[in-house]
């Protein structure tokens, strides 16, 4: 395993902390994973589904014991 771990993170959120989450996980930056989140959420539909699922599977980073 490599150590990477996809989380949300709290205390830098917007809404969920998802975005700032996959921001840190793929090392980019989080407004441009806002703004491809409303795009995908807005022209498919499926990426609002995929937000919620994601806000309430995804561990909080707090939460993770390393």
């Amino acid at each position: 395993m490599n150590g990477k771990r996809l989380y949300k993170v709290s205390d830098k959120k917007m809404i969920c902390g998802v975005c700032q989450g996959l921001a840190e996980y793929f090392n980019a930056d989080v407004s441009l994973v806002r703004i491809a989140t409303v795009l995908v959420a807005c022209m498919w539909g499926s990426g609002l589904l995929a937000y919620i699922v994601a806000a309430i599977i995804l561990p909080d980073k707090n939460s993770l014991i390393e």
